[in-house]
């Protein structure tokens, strides 16, 4: 019975701790897209990262 005594303040403790982490989360924007991160892996955006036929490295210039 004396194990309760202790528990109960310890897990109110957890608990507003948890509250105030979501209210922070929330306070910075954490959950405003929730739909964004699934969309954005979608694009292509890696194109730019390619080279192109027409750039051609210092080494290949050389030759």
């Amino acid at each position: 019975m004396n194990v309760i005594y202790s528990l109960i303040p310890g897990m109110m403790f957890f608990g507003i701790l948890l509250v105030v982490v979501l209210i922070i989360a929330v306070k910075r924007g954490q959950y405003e897209d929730m739909e964004g991160g699934g969309s954005r892996i979608l694009l292509d955006d890696d194109e730019d990262m390619m080279p192109h036929p027409n750039d051609r490295s210092e080494a290949d210039k050389k030759h």
